[in-house]
């Protein structure tokens, strides 16, 4: 059955254009307005204007490519032809001519059966007409991409192919549901080292593949970034000691690139290089120069190629990425002595480094871990943006999502989210998510946290209100008393407690002064039940506005560890966790002196020194811990738990053998 929907999909195309005349040469170019006006199942309607805003034309022709396989029908006002997925659209004696300034319309049927993506690039007597979009200054346009996302691990991935990583390879369905949740641009990492010749050839149908994935995110009418991201490490970071092999061959990849993608419009965007990073180098000041020697190359093999190129908006990094002051300065000065108004900046941030790995004792998103992005937004926007220079956050996270999103504690890192989202807001900087795969699930299509994911999403809008703790842990030998726990209201105020649907009674239940919550004895004795060990109720503090916040009653009681045997690869503490949960782990000789990888802090990294299994019930300690630990001393661990208890426990190592017992 037809359904009419209108404008469903509405593409403009401008380029510059040679009249049939080859002495005469358009001074503006052309414009294509690509519109769905009707849409049914396996069918549609698509109507097309062509405006001519160079010279006169005395016949023409428009080509396009079909980017999800559709085939065109029944057309009017022109005569259409088609081969292997290539439609010519050719004049009829009726409207052959098209002034100056001038439009002629036609339209056609034609049939889809997957998708029914709308074509983004058109040629008119062989020249192309891109991707037009808004004329937008750089910091509208990027303004324009807020919220991002990365495609991460997936055409970024250092094997063959884009699946090499563990994801699947991407559909149209994917980006329809990235679109979905809210965002406006895709940042897509390339790795392109596996698929380059020796000479530096780029292998034709990897870039097609990209140039695939990227026309169907701008059908989308998403914005892209695309760069080259891995051969940083690869390969570029030994520019030190290869200096010109290295240049010619990123010049190289750039100027096939560039020509590439001349076709598409401002709204992808290039980014120079991910990450800058260097080897055998004779220090920072090296460092700096070459990295702005690679962005100069990439910024002048763009603009040297023409076209849409020429006002393409260009990504420059700094050494690193980093917002630290050293390395943002030289990027502010290069890209106001480049004198183009085109140019964006980019940063990334995974917070400060003990609490975003979960290592030396960093296990909360306290004062000073926010302190840490409350001065590095400050300074990206006071050296850029108060300049006039845009800044995109081309990533940002938790390092420790690397492993397992579980590495942090829940109300920890949404407490981060939070407040990264917010902070970059009122600083202007337009962020991208990392996700590698860890966040939005590629086949079903769902956050795999999607409490994580609304306070992502409420922090582009609004503040959420959250607190010190989303832990309230009541021990089981003990009577159960009051407890009071401090709110962060971030501008909101408290509207009220709930236990599930069901709203706990303000007085009775709790109390609210000003930003402390107590909970009662009563309502928590109620709440606990039978006392079993771990999570006996679930609460839910409402705000004014934004996302609602957790809080879990635990009960718990001190941990056990059992004495036990093993081997460096494989040393596992048997433990009964008693509803409590660990946060962290010290290890220290009996001299006082520090064991284990971290030599500098008593506290080891959560998940790649140590890590609890609460399903099997033990406490594993990783082989990566043992390769730092000497041989003979005795090492006295010590868990700290989220309740607040330590637990001390002693193990030797004698080559391979472990052996373990409680202190």
């Amino acid at each position: 059955m037809y359904r009419s929907i209108g404008a469903i999909v509405t593409a403009v195309f401008t380029a510059s254009l040679m009249t049939a005349n080859p002495a005469a040469a358009a001074e503006a170019g052309c414009k294509v307005t690509y519109t769905v006006s009707g849409q049914w199942e396996g069918g549609f309607k698509a109507d097309v204007a062509v405006t001519n805003l160079g010279a006169a034309l005395d016949g023409w022709k428009l080509t396009w490519d079909w980017p999800s396989g559709q085939q065109a029908g029944r057309a009017w006002n022109a005569k259409i032809t088609e081969s292997d997925g290539q439609v010519t659209a050719e004049n009829t004696p009726q409207n052959a001519r098209i002034a100056s300034t001038a439009t002629v319309k036609f339209g056609f049927t034609g049939t889809w059966s997957h998708a029914n993506t709308a074509p983004l690039a058109f040629s008119l007597n062989g020249v192309t007409c891109v991707h037009g979009g808004p004329n937008r200054t750089a910091m509208e346009h990027t303004a324009a991409m807020q919220p991002g996302w990365n495609l991460g691990n997936t055409l970024d991935a250092t094997g063959p192919d884009e699946t090499s990583w563990g994801n699947p390879r991407v559909t149209e369905a994917l980006l329809d549901n990235v679109k979905a949740q809210g965002f406006k641009s895709i940042r897509v990492p390339v790795t392109w080292s596996a698929h380059l010749a020796q000479d530096g050839t780029i292998e034709a149908e990897y870039l097609a593949r990209v140039k695939e994935v990227v026309r169907w995110a701008l059908a989308r009418d998403l914005y892209v970034m695309v760069n080259i991201h891995h051969d940083s490490w690869q390969w570029m970071s030994k520019m030190p000691t290869e200096h010109d092999s290295v240049l010619t061959r990123f010049t190289r990849m750039w100027t096939q690139l560039a020509g590439a993608f001349t076709e598409f419009g401002p709204k992808l965007t290039f980014e120079s290089w991910n990450e800058p990073q260097f080897t055998g180098s004779t220090g920072k000041a090296q460092e700096i120069a070459l990295n702005a020697e690679l962005n100069a190359a990439f910024h002048e093999i763009v603009r040297r190629s023409g076209g849409n190129n020429a006002t393409r908006l260009l990504v420059l990094p700094t050494l690193h990425t980093s917002t630290e002051q050293e390395y943002v300065d030289p990027l502010v000065e290069q890209i106001r002595g480049l004198n183009d108004p085109n140019l964006i900046a980019t940063v990334h941030s995974y917070g400060y480094w003990p609490f975003s790995a979960n290592v030396a004792g960093g296990i909360r998103y306290d004062a000073t871990a926010q302190k840490f992005d409350t001065d590095a937004f400050d300074r990206v926007h006071n050296s850029f943006i108060a300049r006039g220079i845009p800044v995109i956050l081309g990533e940002y996270g938790l390092l420790g999502f690397d492993r397992h999103t579980g590495t942090i504690e829940q109300g920890e890192k949404l407490k981060f989210f939070e407040y990264v989202g917010y902070y970059a807001r009122t600083k202007k900087i337009t962020t991208m998510l990392w996700d590698n795969g860890q966040h939005f699930d590629r086949t079903m299509f769902q956050w795999k946290d999607p409490e994580l994911f609304a306070h992502i999403r409420s922090s582009w809008t609004t503040r959420s209100g959250t607190a010190d703790t989303d832990q309230v842990f009541i021990a089981k030998p003990s009577p159960v008393t009051a407890r009071t726990i401090k709110l962060n209201l971030n501008g909101t105020s408290f509207s009220g407690l709930y236990n599930g649907n069901v709203a706990l009674a303000r007085g009775r239940d709790y109390t609210v002064d000003g930003d402390q919550l107590t909970l009662t004895a009563s309502a928590l004795t109620r709440l606990s039940g039978s006392r079993t060990y771990g999570v006996n109720a679930v609460l839910t503090a409402r705000f004014s506005q934004g996302v609602p916040w957790r809080f879990y009653v635990i009960t718990y009681d001190t941990p056990v560890l059992s004495s036990v045997t093993g081997t460096t690869d494989k040393f596992e503490i048997p433990t009964n966790f008693r509803g409590d949960q660990l946060a962290t782990m010290e290890a220290k000789y009996d001299d006082g002196t520090f064991a284990g990888p971290h030599d500098w802090t008593s506290f080891k990294e959560f998940d790649v020194a140590f890590a609890p299994n609460y399903t099997d019930r033990f406490t594993a300690l990783k082989a990566a811990f043992f390769a730092n630990v000497k041989d003979g001393q005795r090492v006295t661990l010590t868990f700290h738990y989220w309740s607040g208890t330590k637990v001390s426990y002693h193990l030797t190592k004698s080559g391979t053998a472990v052996t373990g017992t409680p202190a």
